[in-house]
């Protein structure tokens, strides 16, 4: 099989992803935002609940095209899954590492016995490794009967499973398998944000409907591999198979409700639909019809998506606990964080709240993009 170049389009669309990660991250004031920069409260979506499914979609096509080619080469598959293994423990190690900084400083509590264990990073570094041992051990049709089984299994576990105190079939918030498996295995751990106390988004059981998202891009990264097409049947096909899945999970949706915090097998068959449909769109654009120059800025923010995301972790960290002295309107000296001070005295006297708080947020990410590209003109390029 010939080998592939690098696709552009995939990095857009990562660059892509993780720019309206940074955007609904980052918002002025949690407090004003626009319902389509939130996570859908609990069934349902908004534009917010695409970005992580979509990162993992692409994290499959993008494990495809470099497994392939090392393959191809002669790599062993004892040194790949041993690569994997470290990729994963560092994704997961930096993932903890965001959880619990700054450590206690600038006045912030910390104790080992309250921290959140599962987190963004922590879900990627699992799924990645996960995926790799099923996509060196399975051909492609292990790996369509693995995405069956595990969306399966899923959906089965959460429908016919049942909750002490709720019985089986519970989605709700308290008293879904999830969360019941949550308060077993990560209780105290779990993300304090989360619509039900006990709960987190990147919790446990729900870890398998985030496989068979990146299971979807794998299979997508193989069908792009394929050389008895030509450009424009992909972009077609990939049209047509988004628009299944599409329909697929809105059936689904009927038995089991799409919902990203329990990350439904519906949400993963219906997120994996719209990623492959917008994932074609750039595809067509970008590698076929050959217009790269406007995507430019989101390749330079997706080659070092992993950077861009731990350096927001920590700057918005930062931002928003560390204060500095200011003179207050009574003539008082008092301290404010910086975040506080820029909404305060520039952008909530332009804009009303809502949009003040987008203005900040699209602030932050031009702020990543300044850094991105000053690593993009260097070379430098995160790899974990």
């Amino acid at each position: 099989m010939a080998k592939q170049e690098r696709l552009s389009s995939l990095d857009a669309f990562r660059g892509f992803t993780i720019a309206g990660m940074m955007l609904v991250n980052n918002p002025g004031s949690w407090g004003a935002i626009y319902p389509q920069l939130e996570h859908a409260p609990w069934n349902g979506w908004t534009f917010t609940d695409f970005i992580f499914p979509f990162f993992l979609w692409i994290m499959g096509v993008a494990m495809t095209m470099s497994f392939a080619g090392r393959m191809e080469r002669g790599d062993s598959k004892s040194a790949m899954i041993s690569q994997a293994a470290r990729r994963g423990a560092t994704l997961i190690l930096i993932g903890l590492f965001l959880s619990t900084f700054p450590f206690g400083l600038f006045g912030t509590h910390f104790s080992f016995a309250t921290m959140r264990i599962p987190g963004v990073l922590q879900r990627i570094g699992v799924c990645y490794f996960l995926a790799t041992l099923i996509y060196l051990n399975t051909t492609i049709r292990g790996q369509i009967a693995w995405i069956v089984g595990l969306l399966s299994a899923y959906w089965l576990m959460l429908a016919f499973i049942p909750v002490p105190g709720f019985g089986a079939g519970n989605i709700t918030p308290m008293g879904s398998l999830a969360r019941y498996f949550d308060t077993m295995f990560l209780e105290g751990h779990t993300w304090r944000g989360a619509p039900a106390p006990g709960f987190d988004p990147e919790g446990v059981i729900s870890t398998l409907g985030a496989v068979g998202t990146t299971l979807f891009g794998i299979l997508v990264g193989h069908y792009l591999r394929y050389q008895n097409h030509s450009k424009e049947e992909k972009v077609c096909w990939m049209f047509f198979a988004g628009s299944v899945l599409l329909l697929a999970g809105a059936v689904f949706d009927m038995w089991m409700p799409i919902n990203k915090n329990l990350w439904t097998s519906s949400y993963a068959v219906f997120m994996a639909g719209f990623a492959t449909c917008i994932f074609g769109l750039f595809y067509f654009i970008i590698d076929v019809k050959g217009y790269k120059k406007w995507a430019t800025p989101l390749i330079i923010y997706g080659m070092n998506a992993i950077f861009v995301f731990t350096l927001s972790g920590i700057a918005g960290r930062v931002m928003g606990i560390a204060k500095i002295p200011v003179t207050l309107g009574t003539g008082e000296a008092g301290w404010v964080t910086l975040q506080r001070l820029v909404m305060d005295n520039v952008l909530l006297r332009i804009f009303n709240p809502l949009n003040a708080s987008l203005s900040w947020a699209m602030l932050w990410d031009l702020m990543l993009f300044f850094f991105a590209w000053l690593m993009w003109r260097k070379k430098w390029f995160l790899k974990v």
